[in-house]
């Protein structure tokens, strides 16, 4: 009996996993669609727009931002990569779709877990616009701070609460496999733990500081002054502040008169069906 017991415990296993595979394909299938769709479709002349598409994989690039690590993404001179952290949050969130979609603007949301799963129909929205949904734990707690065992939890935890958000299913393993530390504060096992799952660590290029009260015009000067001596590079904004949604449309205004580009990261295997390989 007890190897009966086994084999149906297998076999069960088996199911789900060839079930999760399946899965997996088509959620790639659907974001290959939308990407191209949103990459190929702008009906508003003169917006800003979105240049290219940039395809990340961890095998490859498994850290990027040069404010916490030594290499960033390959951008050339006047691109840059729009990040916000710390949502969905509904008094704010949409006021920044509604910016980058006037604009035609592909950016990238990592989300916080416990939202997320208060705001589904967020979620939705932001990815069925066309926006990458990366991975932000599930409380944003330091995990430098917290005790080493609770690290991989509030890990998974927030990618389980996104994936439920996004397609229905709970799983740790990410649709769209892109992570940011809370405080880009890494500790070396929790990077060689995503880099082991494959998991992209975006850290930033340059940001905002949103997080620090000033009106919209203080900081539009003070991130378009850091981006004229960067010239390009991943940026970082949070959606949850005010001050940022009020900011953003004339900040993505300063982009377009100022001919920087806006390009869109998405995972290897999402590009590498969007350029028509199989």
């Amino acid at each position: 009996m007890r190897n009966t017991w086994r084999n149906d415990k297998y076999a069960a296993a088996e199911r789900a996993r060839k079930f999760m595979n399946v899965l997996r394909a088509i959620l790639v299938a659907s974001m290959a669609w939308s990407v191209a769709a949103q990459a190929a479709e702008c009906p508003r002349k003169g917006s800003l727009g979105t240049s290219r598409i940039l395809s990340v994989d961890a095998a490859t690039t498994p850290r990027v931002g040069l404010m916490s690590f030594p290499q960033t993404l390959p951008l050339e001179d006047h691109e840059v990569v729009l990040t916000f952290d710390d949502g969905p949050w509904p008094p704010t969130t949409p006021r920044v779709l509604a910016a980058l979609a006037r604009e035609c603007v592909r950016a990238t949301f990592f989300l916080i877990g416990k939202p997320a799963s208060e705001h589904p129909e967020l979620v939705r929205r932001i990815a069925a616009e066309g926006h990458s949904i990366g991975h932000h734990t599930w409380l944003h707690r330091s995990l430098k701070q917290i005790p080493a065992s609770e690290t991989r939890e509030e890990i998974d935890r927030g990618i389980a609460a996104d994936e439920m958000a996004l397609h229905g299913v709970a799983t740790t393993t990410p649709s769209t496999p892109f992570f940011r530390f809370p405080g880009l504060e890494t500790t070396p096992a929790t990077l060689d733990l995503l880099q082991s799952r494959r998991i992209v660590v975006f850290g930033t290029d340059l940001w905002a500081n949103d997080w620090i009260p000033m009106t919209p015009s203080q900081q539009l000067k003070l991130i378009t002054d850091r981006l004229r001596i960067a010239r390009k590079g991943i940026i970082l904004f949070h959606d949850p502040q005010a001050q940022t949604a009020a900011m953003l449309p004339a900040f993505l205004r300063y982009l377009r008169d100022n001919h920087y580009r806006v390009v869109h990261v998405v995972p290897a295997a999402v590009a590498t069906h969007v350029n028509g390989a199989p």
